[in-house]
């Protein structure tokens, strides 16, 4: 645990003299021994533009001093290659303030991210658990209600209750957390819509209080890790949310792109504007530049000027202002920030949100630093487009794009796309079914590195796989090729207790609570005993997949064979040192017969087979009987 004076240091505190025009600093506090030594300051204070900085800090030379549009911020750019851990004296004028250099905890290289051998388990702070309920409400933040029967407000789940619950990763089998933002969201509810999900950050450096502390954000990932589970932070460096200071007092004219309608929306009513939805009675102000949405246009080599435009200067939604990562010094702050919570907090990987919204050249440049300081650590990136061909040139080194993006790992909007439309078909003979996954992964070879792709059947932004509906062998199905293709597989909370619901009403539909998280709640998920026979069933046949999965070879490291599906059978193989793993499906709504023969490259002379659910004994000798929409996963030795 990091000491107490840091800690209070996490939360923004300086101790300075009273006449100090500096109210903070961020980041708060640095590390020395760190491959980059620039140290970049963004100064807050009334009038502090015009201040004279210096220091006399032994091993610390000042680069430059930036003076912004704002007389409100002053940029100090920062040498501290030859510094050793201490305090720094920072010279404002008359006013000192004392400025912490910190060891690091661990070398750079020894920050390991997750990798395919992981299974990442998304969830929502908000909807997860409730640990606490003194941080339901919290004194000075603009008004907000925890409200659990309105779908779009808050619901009181925080890290605490998370942390009480890590057991329970453990006996479902995942190896890694992905927690969607847990930064400060101070925006007030409206509506009935609030900031719940954490998008629209007010505060880069400081853990929303409704969530928790700084402190308990430490706690969480070191319990984490002592459980062997790592956690992944959600970022976003494509918008902040309205509130942040920055909207106010903008600390230079071109710190956002299109930021010329705030002069005339200053007032959310009078432009009627529901920031939080974008929505209103009353048309945008003039100036307003939305979003397309369309992604295509940043790798369309016929793009025209105005779809670029509109792509990565819009703003996603009136009430997420749109930063500028062509402005260096923005770039500088969101690439520390990284940095930062890096090394204070431990983090094992980021998970970049609106990732193509962004400049291009600064999301290199971003991903490029964090690649040389940590080069083992793992960033993915989400990049909706559900063509192979997109996704595949975001990946680092891609030959498909002249500019590299450096980043390791991409999201694969395709396999999410195709297998939601393959639970709705039988598979025919050419196009459907399981075909549409076979005509997807036969594009693997556009890829530098499939097994740095990150796959999924649903998330936070899609319909819940289920839909509204139970139908637990599409589910088997779906999870069984999840897990077992050469891919970094994430899965979505609940769905191992087949939690359902569709986005048609609000996105709230598709983060419903994990049922026993809340205090007062009557069914508790959590617990064998509070289970249904139908959770427990679905619970226990993840559960086994996922252990199963954990440290195997065949899976982490085996190569990939797929065949074309033949009477509705598809089959997807991994092999590995003399060892085979194939998943079988039956992609018919009718029995289906295995022809084992047509495997023979895979199964070779060996005649027999294990069931990995069931413990059975399958036999390689004869053709493999299926039921309809059966799963069957066989591990061949």
């Amino acid at each position: 645990m990091k000491k107490i004076f840091l800690l209070a240091l996490l939360c923004g505190c300086l101790h300075v003299g009273a006449a100090t025009k500096v109210k903070r600093i961020e980041p708060a506090n640095w590390f020395v021994g760190m491959k980059n030594p620039s140290l970049q300051l963004m100064v807050y204070g009334k009038n502090i533009r015009q201040a004279k900085f210096s220091t006399d800090y032994p091993g610390v030379k000042v680069d430059s001093v930036v003076r912004l549009d704002s007389p409100n911020y002053l940029l100090v750019y920062l040498n501290v290659k030859d510094a050793q851990a201490g305090t720094m004296k920072l010279k404002f004028d008359k006013q000192i303030v004392n400025y912490p250099l910190n060891n690091r905890q661990m070398a750079g290289e020894d920050h390991v991210g997750f990798t395919n051998a992981d299974v990442l388990y998304m969830l929502m702070p908000d909807r997860f658990a409730s640990g606490s309920s003194k941080n339901d409400q919290i004194k000075g933040m603009n008004p907000y209600v925890n409200d659990r029967s309105e779908p779009s407000l808050r619901h009181g789940g925080d890290l605490e209750g998370i942390r009480q619950h890590l057991d329970y990763f453990n006996q479902l089998g995942v190896t890694a957390l992905w927690l969607t933002p847990v930064l400060e969201n101070n925006s007030p509810d409206s509506h009935g819509y609030s900031t719940y999900h954490g998008y629209a950050t007010t505060n880069y450096y400081q853990v929303d209080p409704r969530f928790g502390s700084n402190e308990e954000y430490i706690r969480l990932v070191q319990d984490a890790h002592a459980k062997g589970l790592k956690v992944v932070m959600d970022m976003i460096f494509n918008h902040c949310g309205f509130e942040h200071p920055w909207v106010k007092d903008m600390p230079s004219k071109d710190w956002f792109n299109t930021p010329e309608w705030l002069s005339e929306a200053q007032d959310a009513n009078a432009s009627g504007v529901d920031r939080n939805t974008g929505m209103g009675d009353k048309k945008t102000a003039s100036s307003y530049l939305q979003t397309s949405y369309k992604l295509t246009p940043v790798l369309d080599p016929y793009a025209s000027k105005i779809d670029m435009h509109e792509t990565v200067d819009g703003w996603f939604v009136p009430s997420m202002p749109d930063l500028n990562q062509r402005n260096s010094h923005v770039m500088r702050y969101l690439i520390q920030n990284s940095e930062w919570w890096i090394e204070t907090v431990g983090i094992d990987g980021i998970r970049m949100d609106t990732y193509p919204y962004a400049d291009r050249d600064g999301m290199a440049e971003w991903m490029k630093c964090l690649n040389e300081e940590y080069p083992n650590f793992n960033t993915v990136g989400e990049t909706w487009v559900a063509e192979p061909a997109y996704t595949a040139a975001w990946q680092k080194d891609s030959k498909l794009s002249k500019k590299n993006s450096y980043l390791k790992t991409v999201m694969d909007f395709a396999f999410f796309e195709r297998i939601n439309q393959a639970k709705t078909e039988e598979t025919d003979h050419w196009s459907k079914g399981f075909h549409r996954i076979y005509n997807s992964l036969c594009y693997d070879y556009l890829y530098p590195n499939p097994s740095s792709v990150m796959a999924f059947i649903e998330n936070h932004d899609t319909d819940r796989f289920l839909g509204n509906g139970k139908d637990v062998n599409n589910l088997k199905q779906a999870l069984a090729l999840l897990l077992t293709i050469k891919r970094i597989p994430q899965l979505y909370y609940g769905t191992e207790i087949l939690m359902n619901g569709t986005k048609e009403v609000t996105d709230g539909n598709v983060r419903k609570d994990f049922p026993g998280g809340f205090p007062g709640d009557t069914h508790n998920a959590f617990s064998r005993e509070g289970r249904t026979h139908d959770e427990n069933a679905m619970f226990d046949w993840v559960s086994k997949l996922l252990h199963w999965r954990q440290g195997n070879e065949v899976i982490v490291h085996g190569e990939q064979t797929q065949f074309i599906p033949v009477d509705g059978v598809y089959v997807v193989a991994r092999q590995y040192k003399g060892k085979a793993v194939m998943t079988i499906l039956n992609g018919t709504d009718h029995d289906a017969i295995c022809q084992v023969k047509r495997y023979a490259e895979i199964i070779g002379g060996r005649l027999k087979a294990t069931d990995i659910i069931s413990g059975d004994t399958v036999r390689l000798d004869q053709n493999i009987r299926l039921s309809p929409r059966q799963t069957l996963i066989i591990e061949i030795k």
